[in-house]
């Protein structure tokens, strides 16, 4: 069966204004809660955080469109100098110019095709795990992209640093997302 609508769409049901601010400054509060989970490790200049598990929850929840639009004002917020990006690195607009702009410039995009294949191609486990997996290759591809020609590293060594350390946290991240999502329909049945 085809999904025309975001999760949060049929959990919180109704339409409006004021439904949507709520539905996108909770998303939004969600990422920068997520980014402040952060790990950084001495042999890569990029730390673990939760910034992907909010990435890919916020476009399951909201779809594409809104997801995209929550991310695109999580980077407003963060170059304009909230402390909404994870604490390690540089603050600010010169965070863009860092190790992590990779990542973070992918994020709306990576929001937007996440979102896009969970409204269309439902919750179902698999189908739900191949818009998570798109999600992922489009953060790790800006951010390994970055590392290997803006930072200079080369693909070999943008790749060691930029993706290998972080493989098995992020299926983590994506089974909490699947979970999480479950959970969310579950309560939003009961209602």
């Amino acid at each position: 069966m085809t999904q025309t609508r975001a999760l949060a769409d049929r959990v919180f049901v109704g339409e409006g204004v004021f439904r949507d601010a709520v539905r996108i400054a909770g998303a939004n509060l969600l990422m920068a809660l997520c980014a402040w989970i952060a790990l950084p490790l001495p042999w890569t200049p990029v730390p673990i955080t939760g910034q992907t598990f909010g990435v890919l929850l916020v476009a399951v929840l909201l779809g594409a469109r809104r997801g995209a639009f929550v991310l695109g004002l999580y980077l407003l917020e963060g170059l304009a100098g909230l402390p909404v990006f994870q604490p390690f690195g540089l603050p600010g607009a010169a965070r863009l110019a860092g190790p992590t702009a990779g990542y973070l410039l992918t994020y709306p995009l990576a929001a937007y095709a996440t979102g896009w294949i969970a409204e269309r191609l439902g919750n179902a486990t698999l189908r739900l795990s191949g818009a998570l997996l798109a999600g992922e290759v489009v953060i790790f591809a800006g951010g390994c992209s970055w590392l290997a020609l803006v930072m200079g590293m080369g693909w070999s060594r943008a790749i060691a640093l930029g993706l290998v350390p972080f493989l098995a946290g992020e299926l983590i991240k994506m089974a909490l997302v699947a979970t999480s999502v479950r959970s969310i329909e579950r309560a939003g049945q009961k209602a």
